[in-house]
């Protein structure tokens, strides 16, 4: 992170264009009879996996033994659709929602944390059915989407850090290192969040000159990451100026205990807050311009710090981070993205320029890797890839931030 922190910001979802539980559709298309789904410890089963668009029900039983959720998840495994939650053993919950044509995956997530289990897809055939209700109504139904694309992150975050971090402090550097960036991309997925939270990003990703600029005690990702990537003695800090060892030394076997179980706290902390009346208050006061802002927000964190290669100085993993702050900020356009397309021709033109913008700056990161399948070196991009990704970054960013003014329009 670069010492300006963007403290303000909430990435918050606007409208839903995909899925809007309770919504009512306009077209004919009845209520089918609802699918059923069990979910277990390690299965989620779906009676069915196709149906009509217009209204759909999930009858969801609970049949393990720890309170779960069931998600319906857009074509991209990432962005939630629908989703019904804190389901207790025995117990059965429905989701209604209204199902536009496409491609799905339906899964199950017990004890409400982790990747989940039993993906798999799921059909909507016929035609795209027309929304209609209160706006103020479809913007809390998108809020709610947004929130639950964050506790699911959160959600795989927590697991993925006392993983990451059990492998550091008994010093299995190879299995930590290759964890680093794979278990960041949950957290910069949703970065403006923590942000939000005072001294809680700092603790969990300042990096070393933000940290001693500021006068603040420096733990979390970035200095476990100079205790995997250990730098050469002439090497220098990102400033450029300041020596990498100086007022620094690897960390003992007692010290990397506390900074591991530091990162595991500090992330139960954010765990516990996005599950919290508090972090719902704060969407809803947000609302829909919370979004819009929080997409640009998470474009500025690229800007400012993964273009650069300052972000992850010593293991070079700054595309990883690139590439989830940009899937996060596209998570945020995309529930949006609605409200603004109704705003006449301009607001019709923004959405696609941004969409445009998107789907050419993923192209070029494609080059260069995959989050799934990893990404090549920081240091390994030429000058003229670094120029065309911030081309790419800013044709997308100017458009992103007129989003705000003309949602709310």
């Amino acid at each position: 992170m670069t010492t300006h922190r963007l403290l303000g910001a909430i990435a918050i979802a606007g409208a839903g264009a995909l899925l809007l539980a309770g919504c009512v559709a306009k077209a004919d298309a009845a209520a089918s009879d609802a699918l059923v789904v069990t979910s277990t410890a390690d299965g989620c089963e779906v009676s069915g996996s196709a149906a009509e668009s217009g209204t759909l029900a999930f009858e969801v039983t609970n049949g393990g033994d720890e309170v779960t959720e069931f998600y319906l998840l857009a074509d991209d495994g990432l962005r939630i659709v629908g989703e019904v939650e804190n389901i207790a053993p025995g117990a059965s919950r429905t989701l209604t929602l209204t199902a536009q044509p496409g491609e799905y995956y339906t899964l199950c997530k017990p004890g409400m944390i982790g990747d989940g289990v039993g993906r798999a897809g799921f059909s909507v055939t016929g035609d795209t059915v027309a929304i209609d209700g209160p706006d103020a109504e479809q913007k809390q139904q998108a809020v709610d989407l947004y929130a639950a694309f964050v506790k699911d992150q959160v959600g795989q975050l927590l697991p993925a850090v006392e993983t990451f971090a059990t492998a550091y402090e008994s010093g299995d550097d190879a299995a930590a290192r290759e964890q680093f960036p794979q278990v960041r991309a949950y957290y910069e997925r949703i970065e403006p969040v923590a942000e939000a939270l005072g001294d809680l990003d700092p603790r969990i990703d300042y990096r070393e000159v933000d940290a001693v600029a500021e006068g603040l005690d420096w733990t979390g990702f970035h200095r476990i990451e100079k205790d995997l990537w250990v730098p050469a003695e002439d090497a220098l800090n990102a400033d450029g100026e300041t020596p990498a060892w100086q007022d620094w030394a690897p960390s003992t076997e007692e010290e990397r205990i506390g900074y591991g179980d530091q990162l595991i706290a500090d992330t139960q902390e954010l765990y516990d807050y996005v599950h919290s009346t508090d972090f719902e208050t704060a969407l809803d006061a947000q609302g829909v311009a919370g979004l819009s802002n929080g997409a640009r927000a998470l474009l500025d964190e690229v800007a400012t710090g993964k273009i650069s290669g300052e972000e992850d100085w010593w293991s070079g993993t700054d595309l990883w981070d690139f590439a989830a702050n940009v899937e996060g900020s596209k998570m945020a356009f995309s529930l949006v993205e609605d409200f603004a397309a109704t705003k006449g021709d301009e607001g019709a033109a923004l959405v696609d320029d941004i969409a445009a913008g998107y789907v050419a700056l993923e192209a070029a990161l494609a080059e260069h890797g995959s989050l799934a399948e990893g990404f090549i070196n920081y240091s390994e991009l030429t000058d003229d890839d670094k120029r065309e990704l911030t081309d790419l970054l800013n044709a997308v960013g100017e458009p992103i931030s007129q989003l705000t003014v003309t949602v709310l329009e």
